[in-house]
């Protein structure tokens, strides 16, 4: 089966600023577990996987694609149920900064024969493990925030994406990782019950 990324590495420099000499395999890589470990459980693998359908075999969205499918990865712009305008950005912002956690975390660790060791640059100094962890938990929450608006836009078009459901069993699947406190107060597809004053997760996992 033939390997779909619903971002590459031209949408990744309209948000992120990333060396040019980064490999385009390397950026795959992190695309590839931002995609499977991040946006599959939060969309539900139904739905993640007749997205991902909507895709020819080189990559490209399919002509015929319906107009709802190309709304949900790009955005739009509609009015919700009380007559408000909702500029909603798509699932891309948040699928590049998933992608831009995973790369800021992995890439500061070399492999060696011997084992891991933090990697130093020649120009400059390499941070410390506390604040990659902190720029690895900025990402996530702004992904976690573009995730909100994805959220709101699938509930409000319900009617067009049946195999949306918010579920306890997708939100417990969420990837590995440093988690975000309840700064972002998302459901992030997981219903809070009326008891919930906020999601609070430790930062102390680390990606596989």
């Amino acid at each position: 089966m033939t390997q779909i990324y619903l971002i590459d590495k031209s949408t990744f420099q309209q948000y992120q600023d990333i060396s040019v000499n980064i490999k385009l395999e390397r950026l795959n890589a992190f695309i590839k577990k931002a995609q499977d470990l991040d946006l599959k459980p939060f969309l539900g693998r139904d739905l993640y996987n007749t997205l991902l359908k909507q895709f020819d075999e080189t990559g490209a969205i399919k002509f015929d694609t319906p107009q709802r499918y190309k709304d949900l990865l790009t955005g739009t712009e509609y009015l919700d149920d009380k007559g408000n305008i909702v500029l909603y950005e798509g699932l891309i912002p948040a699928l590049v900064y998933f992608t831009f956690a995973r790369f800021i975390e992995n890439d500061a660790v070399h492999y060696t024969p011997t084992g891991p060791v933090i990697k130093h640059q020649d120009m400059g100094q390499a941070l410390a493990t506390s604040e990659i962890m902190k720029l690895v938990q900025q990402q996530r929450s702004i992904a976690n925030a573009y995730a909100n608006d994805v959220e709101r836009y699938l509930n409000d078009h319900q009617q067009d994406f049946p195999q949306w459901r918010l579920s306890n069993a997708n939100r417990i699947a969420r990837q590995p990782g440093p988690r975000i406190r309840a700064v972002d107060r998302n459901r992030y597809n997981y219903p809070l019950t009326a008891s919930s004053t906020e999601l609070s997760y430790p930062i102390t996992e680390f990606l596989n």
